[in-house]
């Protein structure tokens, strides 16, 4: 779901000089969790344009003594619930997280040629990305919600933005819905609510919602996007409303690229082991809590692991 095209090419460029001189994710051939364990980091690719789930602190400050490359992040520069989470995961395996910010449509093709090991971006688990993706255990849900300008008082509910002009995030599920084509594993029916919509597709979701705030119906109708960003973008002053219910739930979940070249399984299999933990322990829930209000994280626990394979 989002991307900074800017930042994301300078960041790419940056990782695969350092890859071939030794600074990348991986450093060589084998499995990739002992490489992990054995380097002291874990690589791990988000979005910092994205709150709640993940953005820049206000006042940023990088980790004393990191062992983050440069051009990575670090926990003190990055906040929201997919840091908090991944930081979770590095802390149960006894490494520290690290963080860049590749361009969406790289994460989801695979193919990460070891230049990070893990995403933690709020990535829905769908058949098609499990083609060049293996996930581990959900670590939350989502619903997706329709958002119009607070002002619009011609649309009553999804429905009625049928023929209009619709913004998201290129490359995301809410993209497929809105085409009509959208598969979630463990979703067992998605009702396409709103048909022939002139699709824009954005860099990023807020990107989406500054065109939709700016009210005049020359660009946007309505956005579909995850309701927590949305009800962020309202407490942020963003002058728009939710529509209706929401239209969807999803599963989002860590992924890793399925055609690394070090042997992903075993790092697949700690890391639903240790999401299950952040489950059962409550950790997950009180982040939840924290960062929405509410609990997006119990449905996740109950998910079939079994869709995975």
């Amino acid at each position: 779901m989002k991307k900074l095209f800017t930042l994301a090419s300078l960041l790419v460029l940056a990782s695969l000089v350092l890859t071939a001189c030794g600074g990348g994710a991986s450093s060589g051939g084998g499995d990739l969790l002992a490489t992990i364990l054995k380097r002291g980091t874990l690589v791990v690719s988000t979005d910092p344009a994205y709150p709640p789930q993940s953005s820049l602190k206000a006042t940023p400050k990088r980790t004393e003594g990191t062992k983050c490359a440069e051009y990575q992040k670090t926990l003190g520069e990055l906040e929201g619930f997919d840091i908090d989470t991944a930081a979770a995961i590095a802390k149960a395996l006894g490494v520290e997280a690290c963080f860049v910010s590749p361009d969406w449509g790289l994460i989801v093709a695979g193919n990460w040629s070891g230049r990070w090991d893990l995403s933690v971006g709020s990535v829905t688990i769908t058949p098609q990305r499990a083609k060049d993706l293996l996930f581990a255990q959900p670590y939350y849900t989502t619903p997706a919600a329709v958002f119009v300008h607070k002002d619009n008082a011609s649309y009553k509910a999804p429905a009625d933005l049928s023929g209009k002009k619709v913004g998201v995030c290129s490359g995301c599920t809410y993209e497929s819905y809105l085409n009509g084509d959208l598969v979630i594993p463990g979703v067992p029916k998605i009702d396409f609510l709103i048909k022939g919509a002139t699709v824009k597709g954005y860099d990023t979701d807020s990107t989406a919602l500054e065109d939709l705030a700016l009210g005049d119906g020359l660009r946007l109708d309505a956005v579909v996007t995850a309701l927590p960003t949305g009800q962020d973008a309202i407490k942020n002053g963003k002058p728009i409303k939710q529509l209706g219910d929401p239209v969807y739930f999803e599963y989002l979940a860590p992924a890793i690229d399925r055609n690394s070249s070090l042997a992903p399984q075993s790092f697949v299999a700690k890391t639903s082991e240790i999401i299950m933990g952040l489950h059962k322990d409550g950790t997950l829930l009180a982040m939840s809590q924290k960062y929405y209000k509410t609990d997006y994280t119990s449905a996740a626990a109950a998910f079939d692991a079994s869709l995975l394979k």
